[in-house]
C-alpha cells in the first residue's frame, strides 16, 4: 500500500496519477479525498490530530507527505512540527518508508541563485525556520533507523489549476483573460519554476527507489527566465499578440493585495526570492534519472489551456 498525505492537493493528485505505474494499492488520505485511479482507496481524515495520522498510515509500504497547510505563520508554528513527529512516528509504526515533499524555504537568501542540494540552510523568514526544522526531524528520523526517508525539494511551483500559486493569479488568469499581468516586485530577474505534473512523476519515481533515501533531491525544473521572458510565454499562449500588457507589482501593494490573497501577505516575507536572481539545480537527478523538466512551451499550454476551461 502506497499513501498519499494531503492526496487533493496540487501534488497530492498528480501523484495519485504516477503511483499507479508502480502499484494498484494506492491510499488517498485528506478530510474529503476524491478517487484518481479506479482502484483508489479513499480514507477521510484530520490530519492534524495524532490518532488519525497513525490509523491512516497503518499497513502502509511507502508514505507520501505532500499536505499543504495554509499559508500563514500561526497556523505553520501550530501544526508543522507536530505533524511531522505524527507522521515519522506512524512510519516507524507501520515499518513504512517516508517520502516528504518540501520547498527551498530554508536556505540562504544569498544562495538561491543557483541552489543546489549542498546549499546552506540559513533560513531568513519564520517559514523558512520551520521547514528546516520539518527537514531536520526527517533526516534525522532516517540518520537513526527508525525509518527510511528522501526529502523531494521543488522550486516555485506552476502547473494546471495550480491557484495557490502567485504565478497563476497574477499571470496566468490575467494573460487568459486578456488583461494587465503582473510580476512581482523586479521584472528584469531571472527566476525558474517546477512544473507540478514533472513534481508529482519524479516523486513517484524516488518513492520507489530504494536507493534514492537518506537524503535530499531537488526535482526537475525549467530553465531560467526574467519576469518578463515568462510573462511574454505564457501571453503568446494565451493566443495574445506581442507587445504584452506587463507591469511589475511593487512591494508596497503586496500587503494590500493579502487582504484578497492570503499568499500574497505570506508571500512578502519571501520577497527576496523575486527581488534577486532565482534558480533552483536539479542536476543531480538529472544525472540519476535521465529526464528533464517539460519543456516550458509545453507545459505552459498546459497551464493555459487548463485556465481557458475554467
Amino acid at each position: 500500500m502506497q499513501t498519499i498525505l494531503g492526496a487533493n492537493g496540487h501534488i497530492g493528485r498528480p501523484l495519485a496519477k504516477e503511483l499507479a505505474q508502480y502499484t494498484d494499492q494506492i491510499r488517498l488520505v485528506s478530510r474529503t479525498p476524491k478517487a484518481i485511479n479506479p482502484a483508489d482507496q479513499l480514507y477521510a481524515a484530520d490530519l492534524f490530530k495524532r490518532e488519525e495520522v497513525m490509523q491512516a498510515v497503518a499497513d502502509s509500504s511507502i508514505v507520501y507527505l505532500t499536505i499543504g497547510i495554509p499559508y500563514r505563520d500561526p497556523v505553520w508554528a501550530k501544526h508543522w512540527v507536530p505533524l511531522i513527529k505524527n507522521v515519522i512516528d506512524a512510519c516507524e509504526a507501520a515499518q513504512a518508508k517516508l517520502v516528504f515533499f518540501d520547498n527551498v524555504y530554508m536556505y540562504a537568501p544569498d544562495e538561491i541563485d543557483g541552489m543546489d542540494e549542498n546549499t546552506s540552510v540559513q533560513p531568513a523568514t519564520f517559514k523558512g525556520k520551520i521547514r528546516a526544522e520539518v527537514a531536520r526531524l526527517v533526516l534525522e528520523a532516517h540518520q537513526q533507523g527508525r525509518i527510511q526517508a528522501v526529502i523531494c525539494r521543488a522550486a516555485d511551483f506552476y502547473g494546471p489549476n495550480c491557484t495557490s500559486s502567485v504565478i497563476h493569479e497574477t499571470v496566468v488568469k490575467p494573460a487568459v483573460q486578456g488583461k494587465t499581468m503582473r510580476w512581482l516586485y523586479n521584472i528584469d530577474q531571472p527566476h525558474n519554476f517546477t512544473f507540478t505534473l514533472d513534481a508529482a512523476k519524479a516523486t513517484a519515481q524516488l518513492g520507489n527507489d530504494p536507493s534514492a533515501y537518506g537524503r535530499v533531491w531537488h526535482l526537475p525544473s525549467s530553465p531560467t527566465f526574467t519576469g518578463q521572458g515568462w510573462m511574454e510565454k505564457i501571453w503568446t499562449s494565451a493566443g495574445r499578440p506581442l507587445p504584452a500588457k506587463t507591469a511589475t507589482l511593487p512591494s508596497w501593494m503586496a500587503p494590500l493585495l493579502g487582504l484578497f490573497l492570503p499568499e500574497m501577505k505570506a508571500l512578502h516575507k519571501m520577497r527576496y526570492q523575486y527581488q534577486n536572481p532565482y534558480r533552483l539545480d536539479d542536476s543531480a537527478f538529472v544525472a540519476k534519472y535521465g529526464w528533464t523538466a517539460t519543456p516550458v512551451e509545453e507545459a505552459i499550454r498546459a497551464i493555459v489551456e487548463a485556465e481557458q476551461k475554467t
